[in-house]
């Protein structure tokens, strides 16, 4: 058997409701993207951000993630001023924008009815987010947009969800990776305040100064949180 990659095919049969609205959307959009959307960024990075899965009129319609939507509109900005980003986004994937040091991706890879994958939807997409994180030998720190994200991340490693809960603003250290936890930058959490740009640059500030630090993190996994 063929090992498996981070990118699943461009008809990726796994998750049949996933499948069916893709069928749908073809027909509907053809011109679309309408497919399992891949990683975006170098596979040497030492920053992973994982959102949960993408936007119908998104990534879904663009092909690349977090593209096309508002969530976008804040991730990138975010990124360029801390220096992950070079180019300007125009929230189309031929813009010219390019990742530095740092990659995105997304729990699952599929769009979603209504933006919410189900349990198994999330459990079946899991194996190529672990295919991702073993083809980023250089990865230091990982971003995680929401709980799910967040959950499916320490999944992908192993660990137990328990000694690693998720809250805005924490801070993990489990195998040699530092996991930094933020709302999801999604345009429902900055209309009702639950995540403000202030919040969310407060993350990359730690992010930054994580990777810019002269020592390497260790390998404790001792599942601390900081606030």
């Amino acid at each position: 058997m063929a090992r498996l990659t981070g990118t699943p095919s461009h008809n990726c049969p796994r998750c049949p409701r996933l499948v069916a609205f893709r069928k749908v959307w073809r027909q509907c959009e053809p011109e679309w993207f309408n497919a399992p959307v891949d990683s975006f960024g170098p596979r040497d990075a030492r920053l992973l951000i994982v959102g949960l899965a993408p936007g119908l009129r998104g990534a879904n319609r663009t092909g690349r993630p977090f593209t096309g939507d508002y969530a976008g509109d804040l991730l990138y900005g975010t990124l360029t001023e801390f220096g992950f980003a070079e180019g300007r986004y125009q929230a189309k994937c031929d813009d010219g924008l390019k990742l530095v040091d740092c990659r995105i991706t997304n729990a699952v890879r599929c769009v979603p009815p209504e933006n919410k994958p189900t349990p198994q939807e999330i459990a079946t997409c899991r194996n190529f987010l672990a295919a991702t994180l073993k083809e980023m030998t250089k990865l230091r720190a990982v971003v995680a947009l929401g709980r799910v994200a967040h959950e499916t991340f320490i999944a992908a490693c192993g660990g137990q969800r328990s000694r690693y809960p998720f809250a805005h603003g924490h801070v993990h250290t489990m195998d040699g990776l530092k996991l930094f936890d933020s709302y999801h930058c999604s345009r429902y959490n900055t209309n009702t305040g639950v995540l403000t740009p202030r919040m969310f640059r407060k993350v990359f500030v730690q992010v930054r100064e994580h990777l810019d630090a002269k020592s390497p993190v260790g390998c404790a996994d001792a599942g601390t949180a900081t606030g």
